[in-house]
């Protein structure tokens, strides 16, 4: 605009005024919320601008301008806001950057903001929002796509199937019976009206199941029939009270949620017939592995071609069917960077791994980082997959990911009712107590305790996972301090021995007759819960970079004499005179967890070594053995833990934990600590062992002091040579990096060598 000569700035000012429009001139746009969702109500916030949807960036954005974008979808507030692509990054246009909004606007385009389409984001800074689920009076939805969920304000989080007959009321978890959604505190059944074995598959997913099962629908319409015409039968009750109006719900079977398929709505009307022409939906739904009574019943064979199944797992989740994904390819395991990962392909790991569709697709490594290789970027899944291989990706090499963005899942489970049969009592607080169990006794089901002998971290995680409430921290055999309920006094179960992955205590092995000669009471089983917890992983690349052989005088040794860092034969040698043959190296141990690694004692229990001037909060921290390759150990070396601490950490994560000035030990979460192959006691000594091939196994935590998240990770192990002058180590690996047909490989050629030898 070119000032006119002679015009005043103030005259410039009122002309600004007039061209600019005010907040009532403003066009009203279209909102909706996008991405992995939980609950209704939440997700990345999308503005629909010229005809196109795209995002609003994260910068400047506020609780204020989430409370405007939650009204105007039609909630009556927000909860809060997320920045940096928490619900998955957008596509297309940033429309709108360094939103600023009072608060009491009625759109977001009232708000102040640099203008449409002028940002400088990517769309890894995409705003979201968490809104309240109460919904304002008289409001709808902006969105008419016709999508349930979207409809009347209808919450489809809580789906369920009504069982219909005895054996489907008895059966846990129930997996065939009539559909029913809920809305406004009420559940409403749905109509079979162009019902489709899609529609089922997306049903069953969102009930934790990975498919659908044939089911006949011949007797269930008879029934119906028959109750149609009793008029005192439930069903007629369910017409009077307008419990039939979801019609004609069409899905491909891709969609992970229902709410995202197209369906007819009938207006609820007095007196109006129940599914004209038809009755209400039902589904049969077929469990996954874990989930089906009776072992090794019902394991899926997959279709999917040899080349293409990948085997997939979780790591690192506080509940059941929850973790950062990881996939076996080429016979190790890694990680999938979260590059286009969306709802659809999250959904395809649930249904393999034998659970439902997918409740989040998580992104920026919400569930920890991974260690090792990044196997797949730019996962493109149509939804009907059987396998994670099956979709399009490309290999991460190309895309530039880092283990920040390793992708994680959240699944739908099944509803199995574990939580009630075992409780806490006693406690401090409602994460710590006795554990108390629910078991038929004579009978009749009764509460009681779980003798405290031969009680473990791995029996404390399964009550944990139980209950819901994560890990365990501590498994204590006594519990003088907690007093237990009056009703569970008796003990009821012992001698539980768990692998730690059972989804209930009832699954672990133990005693048929009880046999408890503490006799309970204070030596009743008591756990400690957390929600997150630490996970210690060696870099196995590190250690066989670094291993050497030195031949060290014994006039250096007799600190770590001291320690018993050598092997007894040192005992009978004339000291100072002569050497030891040491295999040394470094090793550098990661925390992948989600909380810090502390030692279990308080420094005001931590014991003094004069010789070496330090302190050993953990006695023994890792176990170093040499052993043969049909398992016998031919020399031992052990580490304390003279010093926990971040050597170092990842960008953008800061040092916590030092030793120097007796400060707090520990390993921070992304951290690691690194002993150098320098320093005493890290090393074997080898010097009475003869020439061979031997496995080189390394032990983080052997005695499980402190509770992590997965132990199956803790023990490292190594390939090596010796000729007794040189050592090789090659093919090191943590125990669930490879794949077990890997490893057997890699032992068969070992054992065969050696025989050759």
């Amino acid at each position: 605009m070119v000032m006119p000569t002679g015009t005043s700035p103030i005259l410039l000012v009122l002309l600004l005024c007039w061209v600019a429009p005010s907040g009532q001139d403003v066009a009203p746009v279209q909102l909706r919320l996008e991405g992995p969702r939980g609950p209704a109500g939440e997700g990345r916030l999308e503005v629909l601008y010229q005809g196109r949807w795209g995002t609003v960036c994260d910068d400047g954005f506020d609780f204020h301008a989430a409370t405007v974008a939650c009204r105007q979808l039609g909630y009556t507030a927000a909860i809060t806001w997320t920045h940096s692509a928490t619900y998955g990054q957008g596509e297309g246009p940033i429309w709108l950057d360094n939103v600023r909004c009072g608060g009491n606007e009625g759109s977001l385009a009232e708000c102040v903001h640099n203008g449409w389409g002028i940002s400088d984001c990517h769309h890894g800074e995409d705003a979201g929002v968490v809104c309240s689920g109460q919904r304002l009076p008289g409001s709808s939805p902006q969105a008419t796509s016709g999508h349930l969920g979207e409809v009347l304000g209808l919450s489809l989080e809580e789906v369920r199937l009504k069982p219909i007959l005895a054996r489907a009321k008895l059966s846990m978890p129930v997996t065939e019976g009539a559909v029913e959604v809920k809305h406004n505190g009420r559940w409403r059944q749905v109509c079979d009206a162009n019902w489709t074995k899609n529609n089922s598959r997306v049903v069953c997913g969102m009930l934790g199941f990975p498919r659908e099962k044939q089911i006949n629908t011949s007797f269930y319409r008879k029934l119906w029939n028959r109750k149609l015409k009793d008029s005192n039968s439930s069903l007629n009750t369910l017409i009077q009270k307008n419990s039939f109006w979801v019609h004609k719900v069409q899905c491909q079977g891709s969609e992970p949620h229902l709410a995202r398929c197209p369906i007819h709505v009938a207006p609820p009307a007095p007196r109006q017939h129940a599914c004209p022409h038809g009755m209400h939906a039902i589904v049969s739904c077929l469990p996954g592995p874990a989930f089906q009574k009776g072992t090794g019943k019902g394991k899926s064979k997959s279709k999917a071609s040899p080349g293409k199944v990948l085997p997939v797992r979780l790591r690192a989740g506080t509940h059941p069917g929850e973790g950062r994904v990881e996939v076996l390819r080429h016979g190790e395991w890694g990680t999938v960077c979260d590059k286009q990962w969306d709802l659809t392909a999250a959904s395809v790991v649930c249904r393999q791994l034998g659970y439902g569709t997918a409740k989040q697709a998580l992104v920026g490594a919400q569930m920890g980082q991974g260690l090792g290789p990044i196997h797949m970027s730019n996962v493109q899944c149509t939804g009907h997959e059987r396998t994670l291989g099956e979709c399009r990706f490309q290999n991460a090499e190309r895309s530039g990911c880092k283990h920040e963005a390793d992708a994680a899942v959240r699944c739908h489970m099944p509803h199995m009712d574990f939580k009630s049969q075992v409780r806490l009592a006693g406690g401090r607080n409602p994460e710590e107590g006795v554990v108390e169990v629910l078991v038929p006794v004579q009978g009749r089901l009764q509460w009681g305790a779980v003798c405290g002998a031969q009680w473990g971290l791995n029996e404390a995680m399964v009550v944990c996972r139980q209950l819901g409430l994560g890990f365990a921290s501590h498994a204590l055999q006594e519990t003088w301090y907690w007093a237990g309920s009056p009703d569970a006094t008796r003990v009821v179960m012992s001698g539980v021995h768990c692998a730690g992955t059972e989804l209930a205590l009832q699954q672990c092995q133990h005693h048929g007759p009880v046999h408890c000669p503490s006799g309970g009471g204070r030596f009743s089983a008591g756990v400690t819960c957390t929600a997150h917890a630490p996970d210690l992983v060696m870099n196995a690349q590190l250690v066989q970079e670094t291993a050497y052989l030195e031949d060290r005088p014994l006039g250096l040794l007799y600190c770590a004499h001291e320690e018993r860092c050598l092997s007894r034969s040192a005992d009978q040698m004339q000291w100072p005179y002569g050497h030891r043959r040491l295999l040394r190296f470094s090793s550098q141990i990661h925390n992948l967890g989600r909380a810090d690694f502390r030692p279990r004692m308080g420094r005001h229990a931590w014991t003094w070594h004069q010789c070496h001037r330090h302190f050993h909060s953990i006695e023994v921290f890792t176990h170093y053995d040499l052993l043969t390759l049909n398992g016998s150990k031919v020399a031992e070396g052990h580490k304390a833990s003279f010093c926990l601490e971040d050597t170092n950490c990842p960008e953008g994560l800061q040092r916590r934990f030092a030793c120097a000035n007796f400060g707090e030990q520990g390993v921070s979460v992304g951290c690691w600590d690194t002993y150098r192959h320098d320093i005493d006691c890290q090393w074997i000594d080898i010097t009475d062992v003869p020439p061979g091939s031997y496995t080189f196994q390394v032990v983080v935590n052997p005695k499980h002091e402190v509770a992590e998240s997965d132990f199956s990770n803790n023990v490292m192990r190594c390939q090596c040579k010796y000729d007794g002058q040189r050592v090789w180590m090659h093919s090191c690996h943590t125990s669930d990096a490879y794949g077990a047909d890997v490893v057997s490989d890699l032992e068969r050629r070992e054992r065969l060598a050696s025989n050759l030898v």
